[in-house]
């Protein structure tokens, strides 16, 4: 099978362009979102200023000449400022979560959002989803754009979906044996959560049909996917996007799960330096930046993400001719400078699932009493653990902070806690808490 953990099959064939045709379609489509967004006064300001117009659109190299859009600027035009279509042609809204202020909103006209379910489509076929199968979304409905993107792209494949929505993990695990639910949908800390209850009531995995899972919502390791399929008996797909670019769709997994393949007849990538602001050379990580090709109610131009990945051009075994994206590792915006070094959450993850004996399930604190940063991180104990003796706890503190200055090359304070004390989330999981003062 070349690799692959399921059936390799595509879903559409734009997926599987000639290079030269997918440029092509690129460079057209580009021309038509600049003609587009000329009725969006942020844009219409920012390319006048560049002295761009679509007529001078002649190749995909025109597009360091556009403007980036940031998260401030779709800010600045709360709520509707970047809506290039008149509000009738909206047949839907959605938004962030808002957890720093107001949310970015973002609208769907009907053509849109069958664009949005094709996309997603495309990555559930890729990661073994069929017709015959039945889906249990545990993503929040609402102004998220998770749980419908992923409802409508299920219902796409031809699938049945059970619209469970987050939370209330009894229920969902009764459903998922009652109903004998092939595939999962959630994030995958809320994964861990529904994993953990499974084996604190002992429920054998043989009373499980699930066969998969495909996970968003924020980044997550390669340890923490074998962990789950591990514990779980099922095979874990990643797929990535975001609600300014669309949604979930923007890229996903293959059978061969090396990197996740963009969705390029719909979106260019560019993947950049975030401090000068140019781009990084293939297999080298740097911030993700999309343009959007095919929108029609809100298109973006050079949409700067603040995730840090790494993009791969190379042909996948697949077929697929389209570029994958390895795994978010971070958020530029997210990244911890503990004593001048860069840290991201994902680094402490990776190297807690490389310890036995402790869940994953932790939390960083990071403080600064005597202008020098001090970092504890917070890290819970399985059952087994946490019933060891004293010599043992030690030894097992001493094997995390080995693993974390391995990977990070700090120090950093292990506190061990008792099982089940950490939060837990279904939705996307607040890792770190900074109580450093802001100057």
């Amino acid at each position: 099978m070349n690799g692959f953990v399921v059936e390799n099959r595509i879903w559409d064939q734009e997926e599987c362009l000639p290079r030269n045709e997918l440029t092509a379609l690129q460079t057209a489509r580009l021309k038509e979102t600049v003609a587009r967004v000329g009725k969006v006064p942020f844009y219409r300001d920012a390319l006048g200023k560049a002295g761009v117009t679509a007529d001078s659109i002649r190749s995909l190299d025109d597009l360091r000449r556009l403007p980036f859009t940031t998260k401030d600027d779709l800010r600045n035009y709360y709520p509707l400022g970047m809506l290039a279509v008149d509000r009738k042609e909206v047949a839907r809204y959605h938004g962030s979560s808002g957890t720093t202020g107001k949310p970015t909103m973002v609208a769907y006209t009907k053509k849109d959002l069958e664009h949005w379910a094709n996309l997603c489509a495309r990555f559930l076929t890729g990661g073994g989803l069929r017709p015959e199968h039945s889906v249990q979304i545990a993503f929040g409905y609402g102004l998220f754009t998770g749980g419908f993107g992923l409802h409508y792209g299920v219902e796409r494949v031809g699938a049945s979906v059970i619209p469970v929505s987050a939370g209330n993990t009894p229920k969902q695990i009764m459903l998922m044996l009652d109903m004998q639910i092939d595939a999962l949908v959630c994030t995958p800390s809320y994964a861990l959560t529904l994993s953990e209850f499974i084996i604190q009531n002992d429920i054998p995995r043989s009373a499980l049909n699930l066969k998969y899972a495909h996970f968003g919502g924020e980044p997550w390791t390669e340890d923490l996917r074998t962990r789950i399929e591990a514990e779980m008996g099922i095979l874990c797909f990643n797929n990535y996007g975001l609600s300014e670019v669309i949604g979930p769709g923007v890229s996903g997994e293959c059978a061969a799960r090396n990197g996740m393949h963009i969705s390029e007849d719909a979106f260019i990538v560019e993947c950049i330096n975030p401090e000068t602001l140019e781009p990084v050379p293939p297999g080298e990580e740097g911030e993700l930046v999309f343009t959007s090709l095919c929108k029609e109610a809100m298109p973006i131009i050079r949409y700067r993400t603040r995730d840090i990945a790494s993009l791969n051009p190379e042909p996948c075994a697949c077929g697929r001719t389209t570029v994958r994206m390895g795994r978010v590792t971070g958020r530029s915006d997210d990244m911890m400078i503990i004593k001048g070094v860069n840290v991201y959450p994902s680094q402490i993850e990776q190297a807690l699932l490389r310890v036995d004996g402790t869940a994953p399930h932790y939390q960083i604190e990071i403080d600064r009493p005597d202008r020098r940063d001090i970092v504890t991180v917070k890290v819970e104990l399985t059952e087994k653990s946490f019933s060891a003796s004293m010599k043992e706890m030690q030894e097992l503190r001493e094997r995390i902070d080995h693993a974390i200055h391995g990977i990070t090359g700090l120090r950093m304070n292990v506190e061990l806690v008792s099982p089940n004390t950490l939060d837990r989330f279904v939705g996307k999981a607040q890792r770190v808490v900074d109580h450093r003062k802001k100057v």
